[in-house]
């Protein structure tokens, strides 16, 4: 992971936050079926892409630093 831009790793986790945001909101419209697999992949998505910007976010301060 040393390689990975730390703009790539806030942008991996800000799309995972939106998908863990968007889902729920499809299955509360209805226009995709609600299913237990499909809760726990949008959970999953949210919760990691959120330790994925917190973790580019200070990936990015240290690389930064002065």
């Amino acid at each position: 992971m040393r390689n990975w831009d730390p703009r790539a790793i806030i942008g991996l986790g800000f799309v995972l936050v939106l998908l863990g945001a968007i889902m729920p909101l499809l299955m509360v419209l209805q226009i995709i079926r609600s299913t237990w697999a499909l809760n726990f992949f949008s959970f999953a998505a949210s919760l990691s892409g959120l330790f994925l910007g917190i973790i580019g976010a200070a990936y990015y301060v240290r690389l930064h630093r002065r």
